[in-house]
């Protein structure tokens, strides 16, 4: 009509050429906005994927390749006809398992007997030892202590033992001061009644200065407000510690627990095997140990392979089950559901 203005034309979405406008105007990115945004990101992030290929090649050539080998758990296992070739025997291997082989449980016996000291005196060391050297008002004096703490363990755990040994073996050197001076000697090594007490004062010896260093960044990252609101209102040291440090350390306190009991059912083999002479199978035979003697010395490979199995299986299960129980307690976990 005369005199009225027309209304504004949408917008249109075609260009002089009838070719369609792309993408539209909609407030939402399009999709080669989209893929141009994941090149410009892959070319940023290129550096470090080209870092991490070695890591993941090595994981994945020595933890999930390896994976594979488990079928001989279902197999009568000959290392002369090799895998495809040795029959299959369905589960007869985990016979020892459900039947309850005397060795088997020995080695069960033994395993969860040192998981609880791991857990209970192993796993707090380093909490504990992290709360005192955060305590330390002197910086050189606490870099020094870190230092001197952290040295154990980059020792292999043949020079631990032979240390341990050199010192508390029947001909050690405290035996040898004892029997010079004409005192009763002991032998602490050879020991059966101590050998699961020496195993941890071992790991904790060996480990737990190393173990600091989470704790410790953990501790770094609680705000000093914190304390100084806690000091206004009236908390000593022992109140700040409770109320303020550990709460702060929780995060990572869980996170590393569910891990261990990822390799809860792994005490140390190398620590163990190679202090076995002594003490005998009988106080010191675990499953990892179990495996190798009846596996590679016993050459019962389907048996040693469906113990493994069941091992890695009951791994998985407590990790799930820890992470569910650390969801349900408000905290993240390892990860995610």
């Amino acid at each position: 009509m005369a005199g009225h203005a027309a209304p504004d034309a949408a917008p249109s979405t075609m260009t002089t050429d009838s070719t369609p406008a792309y993408p539209p105007d909609d407030g939402r990115p399009g999709p080669r906005l989209s893929l141009d945004r994941r090149r410009r990101r892959l070319r940023r992030d290129l550096p470090l994927i080209l870092i991490g290929v070695p890591g993941i090649a090595l994981l994945l050539a020595f933890h999930y390749l390896p994976l594979l080998g488990n079928v001989i758990a279902f197999k009568d296992y000959q290392p002369y006809l090799g895998i495809a070739e040795s029959p299959w025997v369905g589960w007869e291997n985990f016979r020892v398992i459900v039947n309850g082989d005397p060795a088997f449980l020995n080695a069960l016996k033994n395993t969860l007997i040192l998981l609880f000291l791991q857990v209970v005196v192993v796993f707090p060391a380093p909490i504990v030892l992290a709360l005192v050297l955060n305590s330390l008002l002197s910086e050189r004096l606490k870099r020094l202590v870190q230092s001197v703490l952290y040295m154990p363990h980059f020792l292999s755990w043949v020079i631990v033992v032979a240390l341990f040994q050199s010192m508390l073996g029947g001909s050690g050197m405290i035996n040898s001061w004892l029997r010079a001076n004409g005192h009763a000697t002991f032998d602490l090594i050879g020991n059966s009644d101590l050998f699961k007490l020496l195993l941890t004062s071992q790991i904790i010896w060996k480990d737990t200065g190393w173990a600091t260093i989470l704790f410790l960044a953990a501790l770094s990252q609680i705000s000093a407000e914190l304390y100084e609101a806690a000091s206004v209102d009236g908390a000593g040291r022992i109140r700040q510690m409770w109320s303020v440090t550990l709460p702060g350390m929780r995060g990572i306190i869980i996170l590393l627990l569910i891990l261990r009991l990822g390799d809860a059912l792994t005490v140390g083999f190398e620590q163990i095997v190679l202090q076995q002479g002594p003490v005998g199978i009988g106080v010191s035979e675990v499953l990892d140990t179990y495996v190798y003697n009846q596996g590679i010395l016993g050459g019962q490979w389907g048996v040693a392979a469906a113990v493994g199995l069941v091992k890695g299986i009951v791994g998985v299960v407590m990790v799930i089950g820890a992470n569910k129980l650390a969801h349900i307690f408000g905290e993240d976990g390892i990860y995610r559901s």
